[in-house]
């Protein structure tokens, strides 16, 4: 891919309930990403919402926008640089990877993130824009580490989620 050049949207046209189990090979391609999504987890994810908010201006509404301000400071839990939603998403998305084989340990994390969704009026139209923007960022930040392999496990994993 050339420099400065975005990859192809990517899809995630599905319907809201996914799969009720991810394959083995998904557990496996997300446990051995963990660590790099990590490395690069805060650029995925300004990347995502950057990608998202300027293609889909109609969902920022959606969104606590002051909590996409770019931080100064570690204020506020999140790293110079980076807004406090990057940091808060990178690392739920990160805590995903490393635990998809044990989600117990994730604690009430997910429902929790269910509810305040709920309460914010996600609907089932918004997913495949978080979805397709988060694996579009994937791909931008890792290039072609981010192999389609990699991007189709990714793809099962957040319609699991």
């Amino acid at each position: 891919m050339a420099p400065n050049q975005q990859p192809a949207a990517t899809t995630t046209e599905k319907p809201i309930t996914g799969p009720k189990t991810m394959s083995a090979s998904t557990i496996a391609i997300l446990k051995a990403t963990a660590p790099v999504v990590k490395e690069h987890g805060t650029e995925i994810t300004s990347t995502m919402y950057g990608t998202m908010f300027s293609e889909f201006p109609e969902v920022q509404n959606l969104f606590n926008m002051s909590h996409h301000r770019v931080a100064g400071s570690t204020k506020g839990g999140a790293a110079p640089g980076v807004s406090r939603q990057a940091s808060a998403l990178a690392n739920a998305v990160i805590g995903f990877a490393a635990n998809c084989d044990q989600l117990g340990n994730l604690g009430d994390a997910v429902p929790r993130m269910v509810h305040k969704h709920v309460s914010l009026d996600i609907r089932a139209e918004h997913y495949p824009i978080v979805g397709g923007c988060l694996l579009r960022a994937i791909k931008i930040v890792l290039g072609d580490a981010a192999t389609d392999e990699i991007i189709d496990a990714w793809k099962e994993a957040y319609w699991f989620l």
